[in-house]
């Protein structure tokens, strides 16, 4: 089996003074597809944008290898170059931007030429297809006045078209309806094609995992992993919840 993608050792970060991680150790290898649930304020979406290089959080202790390279002081934009992606909760809204140009130009920063034109809408208009979005989506500002669904989808878009090595995945079904669970789901599948990609899926609802190949599942609570094991693990946790990992 292939070195890890990314290693995580002994990681400690917090934001304004309180630490909210505490020895977090994790190795996630290519091809591999890593589940991280807890309740709420367990600090998962506090991991996901430490790994990103989010400048908010303070990293205290530890270490962070990508591809074998550390890469636990560089700028998120560095990481970004290097092949990883994080989608957000909350997307922001980038009134004048339409998600066709961002796209375009995110390629463009990505691979340091020019994206050729008939090529990338080709490729944009199937990938589209497979989403199940009306090519018009194209033309829209990126997220303004977009609906939940939209917001998520837009992200699954973007994950297929930008290819990258590693991608945190932050509650990606947060208040989606089932349809919209189906869709995000199925661009997750699509992804999960790629033999040399990998996924940190952070959520805390089964649901979005119940037509995905799960590796790995890690518990998180209170900062701390408190237990890991296979997908039977998110069944666990879907019949009987984290009462159990909860001291």
């Amino acid at each position: 089996m292939a070195d890890s993608l990314i290693s995580i050792k002994g990681l400690s970060a917090g934001v304004d003074g309180e630490t909210i991680l505490h020895g977090i150790n994790l190795n996630i290898k290519r091809g591999e597809t890593h589940v991280l649930m807890g309740p709420n304020g367990a600090g998962k979406s506090t991991l996901g944008n430490v790994l990103m290089g989010n400048p908010v959080y303070e990293l205290e202790e530890g270490s962070i290898l990508f591809d074998g390279e550390d890469i636990t002081h560089e700028s998120a934009d560095k990481r970004a170059l290097r092949g990883m992606f994080l989608s957000f909760q909350n997307p922001l809204e980038v009134p004048g931007l339409t998600v066709d140009a961002f796209i375009r130009n995110a390629l463009r920063v990505k691979n340091g030429k020019p994206v050729k034109f008939m090529q990338y809408n080709r490729e944009l208009t199937e990938t589209m297809k497979i989403l199940g979005i009306d090519p018009s989506y194209a033309d829209r500002d990126l997220n303004v006045g977009f609906s939940g669904g939209e917001k998520k989808k837009a992200e699954i878009l973007q994950l297929l078209m930008l290819k990258p090595s590693f991608a945190i995945l932050d509650e990606t079904d947060s208040g989606l309806d089932v349809d919209a669970v189906k869709t995000v789901s199925l661009g997750i599948k699509e992804y999960q094609k790629r033999e040399d990609g990998a996924l940190l899926i952070i959520t805390h609802n089964a649901k979005i995992l119940e037509s995905l190949k799960v590796d790995y599942t890690h518990i998180l609570v209170k900062g701390k992993i408190v237990a890991s094991g296979d997908a039977s693990l998110v069944e666990k946790i879907s019949k009987e919840g984290f009462e159990e990992y909860i001291a």
